[in-house]
């Protein structure tokens, strides 16, 4: 995976531009995955970390804008069809994609902005978002901020190992492990939280 990642590097920020901008479309690598090894290889010193930062950002929050608008030109019942389709195949479950639709519903600030901490759904979610016709200016403010926290947590911590004198690899591989294990937790709350809340209630009540 790094022979082609540090190939289109080779293409300066436009390159940084693009993986970010692509991972956004279709999440391979992983944003985690592509932001630590940018945090690792691309960023010699602080400024050059924070120009990352800069591109990264707005490259996430252009796809971001893509699959608004994509959601906002099909509309609801078609973006449902193309996640009952599709999701499958890059680990987004239709069921999750509808719960999130509805808590858009009752707030959209909030969920867009805790969305771009979840792996997968930051992708996705923002085709419900344009399909529900959801105003595009908090969307994209509270986009941007997640965008902007997420990047910047795994280009720092990708920045600090390198010079950390730790082995890179190993304690990488662990961030990834403990990343994927909270979406997996998550996941698991917004699909059976519902039915535990409820025995909790009756086993008290």
């Amino acid at each position: 995976m790094t022979g082609p990642l540090s190939a289109i590097l080779g293409f300066g920020l436009f390159g940084v531009f693009c993986l970010a901008f692509t991972e956004k479309i279709l999440p391979v690598p992983p944003s985690h995955v592509l932001l630590l090894f940018l945090g690792m290889t691309a960023a010699p010193d602080s400024s050059m970390l924070a120009i990352l930062l800069a591109v990264t950002t707005l490259a996430s929050f252009a796809g971001c804008l893509v699959w608004y608008g994509v959601g906002r030109r099909i509309g609801f019942d078609r973006a449902d069809r193309l996640i009952e389709r599709v999701g499958r195949y890059v680990f987004l479950r239709p069921a999750t994609y509808r719960k999130l639709g509805q808590a858009y519903r009752r707030n959209h600030v909030r969920v867009s902005l805790l969305a771009q901490f979840i792996p997968t759904v930051r992708n996705y979610l923002p085709i419900a978002a344009g399909a529900l016709c959801l105003p595009a200016l908090p969307f994209a403010m509270a986009t941007l901020l997640g965008a902007t926290i997420w990047n910047a947590g795994f280009l720092l911590t990708g920045y600090l190992l390198r010079g950390s004198g730790q082995d890179s690899f190993t304690v990488g591989l662990r961030i990834i492990v403990i990343v994927v294990a909270l979406e997996t937790a998550f996941m698991l709350a917004l699909r059976y939280g519902p039915a535990w809340r409820r025995r909790i209630r009756l086993a008290l009540g």
